[in-house]
């Protein structure tokens, strides 16, 4: 099989999967959405930016006594339903935002395998839909236990919670207080915190 180094090398009607994935070397950031290759918007701006650098900062320090680890885009996460299957079955790998996986067993040298305990996306202008409907239903069904939305232009935090297999909305945060993590209580996020700088 030739080596793929470009986005025209690769037949976009066709499915895919991680294993796939896992061999590209391409210049162009992807996604790979139940099999079907996704370009990703264009970088993003600076107020997201910011928004995902505060957030990093008030999470990670306080991981520091936990099995937890923070991870930031650019980062695959290949999603799965069951485990143990393999790359040559996973047909979805997404570069959230912002990610907390508390299981060491699931990262590996490309990334994380399987749910990732908490997902943090920031709405972009490019990317409201995908990420309020295409990757909700996508880390529903593959059991992220908390998923928050953070609209850096509305200033505010929407938190979804796993239960029972769907997600119940937690909560929308949109004035200086706690914003409360589901599943680490212990964690303490101030919204101001959040939106510092914008």
């Amino acid at each position: 099989m030739a080596l793929i180094t470009d986005i025209s090398q690769l037949d976009l009607t066709k499915s895919y999967t991680a294993a796939d994935y896992l061999t590209w070397r391409l210049d162009e950031f992807i996604e790979l959405i139940r099999g079907k290759v996704r370009l990703m918007s264009p970088a993003p701006r600076v107020r997201h930016q910011k928004v995902a650098r505060n957030l990093v900062r008030a999470i990670d320090h306080q991981l520091d006594e936990s099995p937890c680890e923070v991870f930031f885009a650019p980062f695959d996460v290949r999603l799965t339903r069951t485990t143990g299957n393999g790359d040559a079955y996973i047909t979805t790998v997404v570069q959230p935002d912002i990610c907390v996986v508390c299981d060491p067993a699931q990262l590996d040298e490309f990334g994380c395998v399987g749910a990732p305990n908490w997902i943090i996306e920031i709405l972009s202008p490019g990317s409201t839909t995908h990420d309020s409907k295409t990757k909700f239903e996508l880390y529903q069904e593959s059991g992220v236990q908390e998923y928050w939305l953070v609209d850096p232009g509305l200033k505010n935090v929407v938190i979804y919670s796993l239960q029972n297999g769907q997600y119940e909305l937690r909560g929308e945060f949109f004035e200086p207080g706690r914003v409360p993590v589901a599943m680490r209580p212990e964690l303490v996020v101030e919204w101001q915190d959040v939106f510092r700088g914008l």
